[in-house]
């Protein structure tokens, strides 16, 4: 199969990893991609959200399957513009993707099906959770305990322009929750934890996400996948909009039980990171599966290793994603070591790799429990420099499963 993965981040990179190790596989290009990518297959500069260009250079290349990394594109209807000409993609049309594009339409979708979620609350007072209603990279959440908190939340969100949202602050561990979906059927992927924050011990403000680590201790995936993803899944076909594609849950473990935070419709970042070096079978033949409507005989499922990644940001990160032309260091050292090294905001200048966004770069290692991953993670991490690098040190700390 020629294959065409959208995007540009760690996420894409890590996928595009992935599904270079599958037999079905000849030849694998991106759009945009990145350089770790361009060590896989063939890098294009078409943007992840100009559909037509994607169609275009999907249709010159004869690609049999595109895989939409990004939400935006989603979101704006990039799967849509590639169906439309025949050409399979695994990636929700731009309805199903309003289950991310829009907290209330996805609240709206929960209530129909069912599904536990975090009660809107009418009139922002503390503790409570601000959320803009659209996309924000995930740097639209606002956990706010107190009265100043909520003040600096409140015109942050609403700058953003696509609506507020303001919704309870439920206590417990949050985990990430994956299950690929042809329309109709679900197949769970599996379950991992990321660190939203950008300080150790979870202060400062929310990011895209500073590391993760997979798998996460008494998470029954498939009890999960039952009881969220298949009730939203079957209620988004019910609307006519079926959802093709990676359905991704963010669940907080309350005490009385699954609470649905959030819906992305796409596959995580920085998750997919730890998902992939675990996922054993056809991730491919898994996709193009789903891609055509059949994921009847799919032949995909996670091993018992663990990982752990750590995101190298930009000193500026989040306050700024645009860290362009420091010259990033060790990489080759880093990789000698086991550990993956996953581009997101890089670029190549005269030979060598540098600095070219927020979240820099996704270091991953695996190891048989997470404790070891994360032993892994950070010696290679210690080898890996550039000018301001910032980096959390307490990714999967403790955790010793």
């Amino acid at each position: 199969m020629n294959v065409l993965v959208v995007g540009s981040g760690a996420r894409e990179h890590a996928l595009a990893w992935r599904l270079a190790q599958s037999t079905r596989l000849t030849e694998l290009h991106a759009a945009p991609g990145n350089p770790g990518i361009a060590a896989l297959g063939h890098c294009h500069p078409v943007r992840a959200d100009d559909g037509d260009g994607l169609l275009a250079l999907a249709l010159t290349l004869e690609v049999d399957l595109v895989v939409i990394g990004p939400e935006g594109p989603l979101v704006a209807g990039v799967a849509d513009i590639l169906r439309q000409s025949g050409i399979a993609v695994f990636g929700p049309s731009a309805e199903a993707a309003r289950i991310e594009g829009s907290k209330a339409f996805a609240k709206d979708v929960l209530r129909a099906a069912g599904v536990p979620t975090a009660e809107t609350l009418a009139v922002a007072r503390i503790p409570c959770v601000v959320k803009s209603d659209g996309l924000a990279s995930g740097k639209g959440v606002f956990v706010c305990r107190t009265g100043d908190e909520l003040d600096a939340a409140l015109p942050a969100v609403e700058a953003l322009g696509q609506g507020v949202v303001i919704e309870e602050l439920l206590e417990g561990p949050e985990v990430s929750l994956f299950a690929l979906s042809d329309g109709r059927r679900v197949v769970p992927l599996g379950a991992a934890q990321d660190f939203k924050r950008l300080g150790d011990g979870d202060v400062g403000p929310n990011t895209g996400g500073m590391g993760a680590y997979s798998p996460v201790p008494d998470v029954d995936v498939e009890r999960l996948v039952a009881e969220v993803h298949e009730p939203v899944l079957e209620e988004l076909a019910r609307r006519a909009s079926p959802f093709v594609g990676c359905l991704f849950a963010g669940l907080m473990l309350t005490a009385g039980g699954p609470r649905v935070l959030e819906f992305n419709a796409r596959f995580g970042d920085p998750e997919t990171q730890v998902l992939m070096p675990r996922v054993t079978g056809d991730l491919l033949g898994a996709l193009a599966a789903a891609a055509r409507g059949d994921l009847g005989g799919a032949d995909v499922s996670l091993s018992s290793t663990a990982a752990v990644t750590v995101v190298l940001a930009a000193p500026d990160y989040p306050a700024r994603s645009d860290y362009a032309g420091m010259p990033i260091d060790g990489l080759d050292a880093a990789g000698t070591t086991g550990a993956l090294v996953f581009h997101g905001g890089t670029a190549a200048r005269d030979g060598r790799v540098i600095t070219n966004g927020g979240r820099i770069l996704s270091v991953t290692a695996t190891a048989d429990t997470v404790a070891g991953a994360r032993g892994n993670a950070y010696r290679a991490v210690d080898l890996v420099s550039f000018d301001g690098v910032k980096y959390r040190r307490d990714i999967a700390a403790g955790v010793d499963g």
